[in-house]
């Protein structure tokens, strides 16, 4: 069997070898300059991890990147000199850049700004970014902070200009719009599905509670649409740059009390808001925290009356009967309390016009005007206890960490 055996035809050898040659050539073109891995799995983790934090050396084609870090470099120039270019950078301007990687767009900065505050967690990008900018002579005007975006305090800055990690979006818009920074404007390039959720207006399908609490401060421009073939490695989906502008006149209200307020306004957005308001649980949480229980209170400050009694009584079957009649007339008065305090919201809700609304139809002013209202009636949304000291860091913190833990936790 072994003698009849033959080789294949030459024709068929030619082909598969070239074959062979076009798949080699096409992965080495995709991997010319950067080792891409994919971080989903546990040794690319533990990897990740080890070279966040080393100080060995790594050159520019010899980088890993991790898809699962956000870590996809824009290498498009068309789309880099557009993205400068509708920054509008003056020339005595200092720009932020949060992740700057391999420095393709902070080059671009640096040709038109006087100085580029830059960002980087990854001390091996920052390492080869140093070494490109001393490359072309811009070492003086680049000052580069290796540690983590959401943490670290912001240097002084005029303008933000970025490439920002899907995975921290949410989070490093509200530290920008809500962290007390003053800047000009923020051209940033994020997912395509999150800058339309940003991008919406009231009436939109895609409008939701973002777009409401971040256009309450700030407005926010469409740029232009990147396609995923314009980044190394390609991630799955498209982008988009986005351009946002903070107000110059902001509307005199307490955030932490419009975030909860927008929070159940938008917690069913396609319902009316006269069903969303007469939901029990969401009456039960704004009267406890408005306090306006009247009745309960009654009968609370009652009972402390009833155990003086209970405490002189003379048998233990009058302590008890005492304390059944309490607990009973508690239940009732917390029924009647909360009977009243619904028909208090509903009689709101339907004399401002808006019971039969649905939140994603209303414009923030109707809904600041709503939760006006409310507040006049002495009913919140948020603690009021709270102490707001707008002079201090820490304020800006926890007004950071409260957008995130509304935006992000479920209603």
């Amino acid at each position: 069997m072994l003698h009849r055996c033959k080789s294949l035809p030459s024709k068929f050898s030619a082909v598969i070898i070239r074959r062979s040659f076009l798949i080699q050539q096409i992965r080495s073109k995709s991997s010319r300059r950067f080792n891409i891995r994919d971080s989903d799995k546990e040794d690319d983790e533990d990897d990740y991890g080890n070279n966040l934090g080393s100080d060995v050396k790594v050159s520019e084609k010899h980088l890993q990147l991790f898809k699962s870090r956000g870590q996809h470099l824009l290498t498009n120039p068309r789309v880099l000199d557009t993205i400068v270019r509708k920054s509008n950078i003056k020339p005595n301007d200092t720009v932020l850049e949060i992740g700057p990687g391999t420095g393709n767009l902070t080059l671009k900065l640096l040709e038109v700004a006087e100085k580029v505050n830059a960002i980087e967690i990854d001390k091996r990008m920052v390492e080869i970014l140093h070494k490109k900018v001393a490359e072309r002579g811009f070492e003086d005007r680049l000052t580069v902070i290796c540690d983590d975006a959401l943490k670290v305090d912001f240097p002084q800055f005029d303008l933000v200009v970025a490439n920002i990690p899907y995975g921290i979006s949410s989070r490093l818009v509200a530290k920008f719009v809500f962290g007390g920074s003053k800047f000009r404007s923020a051209t940033l390039l994020l997912q395509k599905e999150f800058a339309r959720r940003l991008l919406a207006d009231p009436g939109e399908p895609e409008y939701n509670r973002l777009a409401a609490n971040v256009k309450l401060v700030a407005d926010v421009e469409f740029v232009m649409d990147v396609s995923k073939r314009d980044f190394l490695p390609v991630p799955k989906i498209d982008s988009s740059v986005i351009k946002i502008w903070p107000k110059e006149d902001v509307p005199s209200v307490d955030l932490m009390e419009w975030w909860a307020f927008t929070r159940m306004c938008f917690s069913k957005k396609n319902k009316t808001l006269g069903a969303i308001f007469k939901k029990k649980r969401k009456l039960m949480e704004l009267m406890k925290l408005s306090q306006t229980d009247a009745s309960f209170q009654d009968y609370e400050s009652h009972g402390d009356d009833e155990k003086e009694v209970e405490l002189n009584a003379e048998s233990e079957d009058e302590h008890e009967d005492d304390k059944n009649e309490m607990e009973t007339n508690m239940k009732m008065g917390s029924k009647k309390g909360m009977s009243s305090f619904k028909e208090k919201v509903v009689e709101i809700i339907r004399s401002g016009g808006v019971e039969s609304k649905r939140p994603s139809k209303l414009s923030n002013e109707e809904l600041l005007h709503l939760l006006s209202v409310f507040n006049q009636a002495g009913i919140h949304f948020h603690d009021q206890a709270e102490v707001k000291d707008t002079n201090n860091a820490k304020y800006y913190e926890k007004l950071i960490t409260t957008f995130i833990k509304y935006e992000l936790t479920p209603n």
